[in-house]
């Protein structure tokens, strides 16, 4: 089984360093305690004003939903991420509880979704965020409150065996994984 253990400059905690974005999926399911293990974890990120913009529609391989919501990814992404246990859309509802605008939502349902992912990863889960999808379709097939909009799709799953993927998805499974260099995003400001 390939794990890819991120090689960190600084010492970082364990748990980050093997979060990452798996695309092979074994067919061992999961557990409905075990994903409100993980939402119970998403509940706990820090959000502005504590108002928790966040909202999950999910569904278990094998149900309707699930098809539905492999139907909106793109084709790049269905390929791979119709073997994972559970398909996730997270949303974020963009007006705090006083009626007033949340600029600060999408940024509060990326905390929740790290959150859930690095619970993920200490149950030997693996999460893969999906930008790419139909976001048309997704509205159509899970229709958004006012003042809700969907954001991303995560896929989770027991890892799986990369040699199953299809190329270029089994090269991107193997290759080393890297980040840019902290000069390149960290900059001191000292007046």
């Amino acid at each position: 089984m390939n794990l890819k253990v991120a090689d960190t400059r600084y010492p970082v905690q364990d748990l980050i360093r093997r979060r990452w974005s798996a695309r092979s999926f074994s067919s061992e399911p999961i557990t409905p305690e075990k994903l409100n293990q993980l939402f119970e974890a998403a509940s706990w990120a820090f959000s502005s004003m504590n108002d928790q913009p966040w909202r999950y529609h999910y569904a278990f391989r094998g149900e309707k939903a699930f098809d539905e919501m492999l139907d909106c990814l793109l084709p790049s992404n269905s390929i791979w991420a119709q073997h994972a246990a559970v398909l996730i859309l997270s949303s974020a509802t963009t007006r705090f509880a006083n009626g007033h605008e949340n600029r600060y939502a999408a940024h509060d349902v990326g905390a929740a979704n790290t959150n859930l992912l690095l619970e993920a990863t200490a149950e030997n889960i693996y999460g893969h965020v999906l930008g790419g999808y139909d976001h048309e379709k997704t509205a159509t097939l899970f229709p958004l409150k006012e003042g809700e909009i969907h954001l991303a799709f995560i896929a989770l799953g027991y890892k799986g065996n990369p040699e199953e993927l299809t190329e270029p998805f089994k090269t991107r499974e193997l290759s080393k994984r890297s980040r840019k260099e902290l000069k390149d995003f960290a900059f001191h400001h000292n007046k």
